[in-house]
């Protein structure tokens, strides 16, 4: 029998994706409170920490689930992208690199 590898789950994750800059398109329809500006394009916002505004930190998740951006929409959860993500964020903290902007 092989090792098998566990699945990632969002409810096991520091939320690191909700760090990740998010490009908003016109058709996201995000309100404008909770959009910022990088390099010219409309991003979500980020609180002082790094985190996404619309995260809801005492659930940890995501305050407008149901309207969330499009690329919010297909970022698969236990995806390549996922697991990298989180394996680069698991090193910075392991070395004691603090990540406010990711």
């Amino acid at each position: 029998m092989g090792e098998e590898i566990a699945k990632l789950h969002c409810s096991r994750c520091d939320a690191v994706c909700c760090r990740l800059t998010v490009v908003v398109v016109p058709e996201d329809a995000i309100p404008g409170h909770l959009l910022d500006e990088r390099n010219g394009l409309p991003v979500m916002a980020r609180d002082e920490e790094g985190w996404c505004v619309a995260l809801d930190s005492a659930r940890m998740c995501c305050s407008i689930y149901e309207s969330r951006p499009a690329v919010c929409r297909v970022f698969a959860t236990d995806g390549p992208y996922c697991r990298s993500v989180r394996e680069e964020y698991s090193a910075r903290r392991a070395i004691g690199v603090e990540l406010v902007e990711y």
